[in-house]
């Protein structure tokens, strides 16, 4: 056989993959890791009593928008991580401008309080839990971010591991955030960073060989 008749045969009924194909594919990885990394939290630690008075105060919606817009600027890298030669391009200013501003508004926090009172608001009543507890909540949105990115056609594999972790883990932040009672950013800053960081970097191991196709 020819090299030109090979080339013909296989490529022979290949068509070009759909980008509905994969917006679907990360519209169902989203609501089942935010479905279980929800139910994981009701389950193993519930939602926090004060709830509905924490709910009516600005500091809460900002507890939630840190993990956020993490979400969405991980969500943007992974989504071009997972076709190849793709630029991340949005993906990495939006996940730092939150790191950055609760970095600062936990320096403010910081300068204000009381000499005596500053450990308290680094530490707050969890510090010691707190990252692990991420972690584990992180577990099924990490399954399911990266059942939708193996299925597709990554090269940077590492990189995309990473980014793959960090959106699991800002998923397992949000829903932990609904039990968490710590409300300084100075904490934030540190442990929830620090909760997101630990599977971003498992995301890093495992990526070459979860991702690998």
């Amino acid at each position: 056989m020819k090299t030109d008749d090979l080339v013909d045969l296989l490529s022979t009924g290949i068509a070009p993959v759909r980008r509905v194909g994969q917006a679907r594919r990360f519209g169902v990885a989203l609501l089942l890791a935010g479905i279980g990394s929800t139910l994981l939290m009701v389950t193993l630690f519930g939602i926090r009593p004060d709830l509905s008075s924490a709910a009516r105060t600005a500091l809460f919606w900002a507890k939630l928008a840190f993990p956020l817009c993490v979400a969405i600027g991980a969500l943007i890298a992974a989504v071009r991580l997972a076709r190849p030669g793709a630029r991340v391009g949005m993906g990495w200013p939006i996940i730092g401008a939150p790191v950055l501003l609760v970095w600062i508004a936990g320096l403010l926090v910081i300068a204000t309080v009381a000499p005596e009172e500053r450990l308290h608001v680094l530490l707050g009543h969890s510090w010691k839990s707190c990252p692990f507890n991420i972690l584990l909540l992180s577990v099924p949105a990490f399954a399911a971010v990266f059942s939708a990115i193996s299925g597709l056609a990554p090269t940077r594999l590492r990189l995309a591991g990473a980014v793959s972790g960090l959106l699991a883990s800002a998923i397992g932040t949000l829903a932990y955030c609904f039990h968490c009672p710590e409300m300084s950013p100075t904490f934030w800053s540190v442990w929830y960073l620090l909760g997101m960081l630990l599977p971003a970097a498992l995301g890093a191991i495992l990526g070459p060989r979860l991702l690998r196709w």
